[in-house]
């Protein structure tokens, strides 16, 4: 049944999302916007399921996607993600070269400024080196998905309660779960630059829920994380926040973190 796109977007005009996306494959597309529909349709002779819904949060859209998908993989995909002609071919191809990756990482083409990876190889991640890829990249074998559970958090991301790191906790949630996931260098298309729908400036939320996410994602460790990262970024937000102030917030946040896993164990 080859690859399913689970796209989410926000308030957009789907028709138009679908031509700029260079739609080529099954997709199921969940639009938050004002209305709640479900439409099936059509284009290049392909499948795609539109839910438009009043729903907010990434995560909440993303999960939305996963309970309806389908087929032999799926891809996850944002509404500013263009695609090169092949796409699916390639993904299928990928696996069918792999069979012993259960998720693989894929390239595309972004700005510098947003870019957090590149693969240059394929190869085997690790419970250190995933938290870099973002939800576009991330294809998975739909059964692996379903089987394993696999959700989104939404106390994380665009219009959640704490900024991002929505793909990171997902991503920390399978490996754990032991599903198998590789980097390839196989290029799928291009990320249109836009603005960040989460990020302000190195401000007092930022570190605060940066706090907040490191409990989730390192636990007792997180501690050691924190200092590392004041350490490493001190010069990428010097002059907008001083590094006492920083340290303290992302120690609340910790604290927080702290307490919402206590709850929910």
């Amino acid at each position: 049944m080859g690859l399913t796109l689970l796209v989410s977007s926000l308030n957009k005009d789907v028709n138009k999302m679908i031509e700029d996306m260079h739609l080529d494959s099954d997709a199921i597309i969940v639009n938050q916007c004002d209305t709640d529909s479900l439409e099936e349709r059509e284009y290049n002779s392909h499948k795609v399921k539109v839910i438009c819904s009043k729903s907010r949060g990434v995560g909440v859209n993303r999960n939305m996607c996963i309970d309806e998908a389908y087929g032999d993989y799926v891809l996850f995909c944002d509404d500013d993600i263009v695609y090169d002609d092949g796409y699916e071919k390639k993904v299928v191809d990928e696996f069918t070269s792999h069979p012993e990756a259960d998720m693989i990482m894929f390239n595309f083409n972004v700005c510098e400024e947003r870019r957090t990876y590149y693969n240059t190889e394929y190869k085997k991640l690790g419970r250190y080196n995933i938290g870099r890829y973002p939800a576009y990249s991330i294809a998975v074998k739909t059964d692996v998905l379903k089987e394993k559970g696999l959700k989104y958090s939404t106390l994380f991301g665009g219009g959640a309660k704490y900024s991002n790191g929505e793909d990171s906790i997902f991503l920390k949630d399978a490996y754990d779960k032991k599903v198998a996931m590789y980097a390839s260098p196989v290029l799928l298309g291009s990320e249109t630059p836009s603005e960040s729908t989460w990020f302000s400036g190195f401000n007092e939320k930022f570190f605060f829920d940066r706090g907040v996410l490191f409990a989730f994602l390192y636990g007792k460790s997180a501690w050691l994380w924190r200092l590392r990262f004041i350490l490493v970024k001190k010069d990428m937000f010097k002059g907008e926040i001083d590094r006492k102030n920083a340290n303290r917030l992302m120690k609340d946040g910790i604290r927080e973190g702290y307490r919402l896993l206590q709850e929910n164990n």
